[in-house]
């Protein structure tokens, strides 16, 4: 007898919270179509223009005199700009900095590149 009361009520619990989760979606497809499809659309655009961004900061850093851009990552991020990875001379770390910010659309860079020093053969002179 127990387990009969104790089935009646997990089903009565089981119901409720169908139907709680049934009206709630219910509320949430009268939204208009048109704001449900934005937020989706719009953060493809974003991603798209990120990439955008990204690979133009790359082919100015490829076209820049001199630069080895083999070994630099960049990351764009609604106009903010993330360099990283490593560079094998000094003056190219300060170089990447100001190449990127003459790109159009870049608000600001961060800027995370290393100097990549030669490695020294292990053994001794």
């Amino acid at each position: 007898m127990k387990s009969v009361n104790l089935l009646k009520a997990l089903g009565i619990a089981l119901c409720v919270a169908t139907a709680s989760s049934a009206y709630a979606q219910a509320s949430d497809a009268q939204a208009p179509a048109d704001m449900q499809a934005a937020p989706a659309t719009n953060a493809k655009a974003t991603r798209a223009a990120d990439r955008k961004l990204g690979r133009d900061v790359r082919r100015a850093l490829g076209r820049a005199p001199g630069f080895n851009v083999s070994n630099v990552f960049v990351r764009a991020r609604g106009g903010a700009v993330t360099l990283s990875g490593s560079v094998p001379e000094g003056g190219m770390i300060q170089q990447a900095a100001d190449v990127a910010k003459g790109v159009p659309g870049v608000t600001s860079v961060t800027n995370k590149l290393t100097l990549n020093l030669p490695s020294r053969g292990s053994g001794g002179s």
